[in-house]
């Protein structure tokens, strides 16, 4: 039996888990935590993919690996391929006005989205960029090489053998801000735009089943793959299917062949990682809202989901706008959340449990919205993270989006994805394994709850 393993290094933890390559049955796992913060110092990773692996029972009888990891941050590195600061994670919005002045700069945010496919935002590793060049001149001088955190393992994993030997893939290139999915090229004049007139290394591109070469054990590295497109690939969605991933944050993304252009910034052209497409829509909120509203109720979470569904569809006209943490779609960084409509009657814990539930699967409605506008089709709702395993979450679901949801039994899909596509590096075929799910149709479409949200919220209502 050949068994590979998958990681995913993602912004709270580092996951590993090893696999029979031809089944995919799942043969053991480990986890370490992540430091928390929106800067991180990358060495942390890799001493958690080092205790991850020793609690997985190490690696020594795995015969290939790949690395998925959380997109968008920024590593720099100089000449001699040490870090020089800490990592900027997807989650850190102080470049927020950096990715406003890239706009302007290059003409608008249709012109960004006719050359790459993304509009840069507070994430985008392009307004990053352009947050060190104008704040941190000297580490921007310093800068020999940048890459993103699932690079840099990758690398590390085969010995650091000097910044020019640096690779990606094109699922987590896509969402840098100077990488276009759509042509699979780089864009160097955004990424001077972005770095102040610097042109540093950048890693090389892989085709998503190539190889990035053996670790010092010996065991063949796949190419790896961002998050988002680790999951897809985990999931074995296909065109038609949109992932709606609720986690730290909430994600909707939809396989297809057809690149996004979409002006307003909010649907990301990203990649996937067996070369199709993936438009994305991120929010900055996702399940701690659940959670952070039934701490306020003095519930766990189980309890909070009870008295969710013990509460009418509406919750007696109490609206939650989720902006916990600011928002990306919209794009609102400096956003905060609200709770409209109150009344003597309506204001109660199984109102207020509903309303946000309600509140936080509407932003991702308006998620699926955008990726319907840019005309590509949805025919399946597969539902994952650790959102998708509150009973409230999986009963309300449906009648938001409109559409029956998919839910795969738990597991780390991020982690299955990159072992997956291990496997197809190590045979040159991409295997299929069986996932087992549950169906939840939809039995009342609640539009109403909605166009409520949408009033709420100030959004576009195109249904």
């Amino acid at each position: 039996m050949s068994l590979v393993a998958g990681v995913d290094s993602s912004t709270q933890s580092c996951k590993v888990v090893v696999c029979d390559a031809e089944t995919g049955v799942i043969v053991r796992v480990g986890k370490a935590a992540h430091p928390a913060g929106t800067e991180v110092n990358p060495e942390h990773w890799w001493t958690a993919l080092e205790n991850a692996v020793r609690a997985a029972g190490g690696l020594d009888d795995v015969d290939a690996m790949s690395i998925s990891g959380q997109q968008h941050g920024l590593i720099c590195l100089d000449g001699a391929g040490e870090v020089i600061r800490d990592a900027l994670l997807w989650n850190d919005t102080r470049s927020a006005s950096s990715a406003a002045a890239l706009v302007d700069e290059l003409g608008g945010a249709d012109e960004w989205a006719a050359r790459v496919g993304v509009v840069p935002v507070a994430a985008i590793t392009a307004a990053k960029l352009r947050w060190v060049a104008d704040n941190e001149p000297d580490v921007a001088d310093a800068t020999a090489a940048v890459c993103l955190p699932h690079d840099w393992l990758t690398w590390r994993l085969r010995g650091a053998d000097g910044i020019e030997t640096l690779v990606t893939d094109r699922s987590d290139a896509s969402g840098t801000g100077y990488f276009a999915a759509a042509d699979n090229s780089y864009r160097p004049e955004l990424l001077e735009l972005a770095f102040g007139g610097r042109r540093p290394v950048l890693p090389r591109v892989l085709e998503p089943n190539a190889s990035a070469g053996r670790t010092r054990g010996g065991a063949l590295l796949g190419a790896g793959a961002g998050d988002n497109a680790s999951a897809a690939l985990g999931l074995a969605a296909g065109p038609g299917d949109c992932v709606v991933s609720l986690g730290t944050s909430g994600v909707v993304s939809a396989v297809t062949d057809t690149p996004p252009r979409d002006g307003s910034g909010l649907v990301a052209g990203f990649a996937d990682a067996t070369g199709r497409q993936l438009p994305l829509v991120c929010t900055l909120n996702g399940a701690p809202v659940l959670a952070a509203t039934a701490a306020t109720l003095g519930v766990d979470l189980d309890e909070f989901g009870e008295l969710a569904l013990s509460a009418e569809p509406g919750a007696g006209g109490l609206v939650m706008v989720p902006y916990l943490s600011g928002e990306r779609s919209p794009n609102l960084p400096d956003a905060t959340g609200s709770v409209v409509g109150i009344t003597g009657d309506n204001w109660t814990p199984a109102n207020v449990a509903r309303a946000s539930v309600e509140g936080l699967l509407c932003s991702l409605s308006y998620c699926l919205e955008l990726i319907d506008a840019q005309g590509i089709g949805i025919d399946r709702i597969v539902m994952i993270g650790g959102g998708a395993r509150s009973a409230a979450v999986l009963s309300i679901a449906p009648g938001l989006f409109g559409r029956a949801v998919t839910v795969p039994a738990a597991g780390e899909y991020v982690a299955l994805g990159a072992a997956r596509q291990a496997a197809w590096t190590l045979t040159g075929e991409l295997p299929r394994w069986d996932l087992a799910a549950d169906h939840h149709d939809v039995v009342d479409r609640e539009s109403d709850v909605y166009r409520r949200y949408v009033a709420a919220t100030g959004l576009i209502l195109t249904r």
